[in-house]
């Protein structure tokens, strides 16, 4: 099992920090703690797939209102690098962080089965619930929060403030928590086993 874990080991990694990336691995999910994140890349004057930052523009609907909220980067490193030069505006595509324990309130009005709330926040954050992705405290973020995979904002890059948005990061994943983040990215968007065969056109 182990040597098929290693298999999907992202390749690049020196060899200390793949046998690291490895191990914590193999400790999942008890250490789904401060190791999400590193401190390794915070002078770099980039954006990160996975960031944390502090504000970034929220239509909030219905009423359509636009109100600064802190969010993680969904959108691919190389697709929002102002370095790529391309054809087409692209968009940064993130997810508004929520805070758990205003969640769990939430949750605490709609009903009065404890038990069952207790259940579905130690799912959350043993990283089991497939449309929600669970940050656990550390650092700047001085709350536990969590991001819904299927709640999406949309906004374009040339709008935003790259050097701005540096200054207003709440964390950068390591690659520990950046590894379990794509694993859930893949699982939430791209899971084949839907049970439909969807055939071909006819001729």
């Amino acid at each position: 099992m182990q040597e098929e874990i290693k298999k999907f080991l992202p390749q690049f990694l020196s060899q200390g920090d793949s046998a690291a990336l490895f191990e914590e691995i193999k400790n999942f999910p008890k250490n789904i703690d401060y190791r999400f994140y590193t401190e390794r890349l915070k002078e770099e004057n980039f954006i990160l797939q996975g960031d944390g930052i502090r504000e970034l523009p929220n239509v909030q609907t219905p009423r359509n209102e636009i109100k600064s909220v802190p969010s993680v980067v969904l959108s691919n490193t190389c697709d929002i690098s102002s370095e790529n030069k391309r054809l087409f505006p692209s968009r940064m595509l993130y997810s508004p962080i929520v805070r758990l324990d205003k969640y769990i309130s939430l949750l605490e009005k709609k009903t009065n089965n404890k038990e069952k709330i207790e259940q579905h926040v130690a799912s959350i954050r043993k990283q089991t619930v497939t449309q929600i992705f669970y940050l656990p405290q550390h650092g700047l973020l001085d709350y536990e929060g969590i991001i819904f995979l299927d709640c999406v904002t949309s906004w374009p890059v040339k709008a935003l403030d790259t050097l701005e948005l540096v200054k207003n990061k709440l964390f950068t994943l390591s690659d520990y928590g950046f590894y379990m983040f794509l694993l859930k990215l893949s699982v939430h968007f791209t899971r084949i086993r839907d049970g439909i065969g969807r055939g071909r056109v006819s001729a």
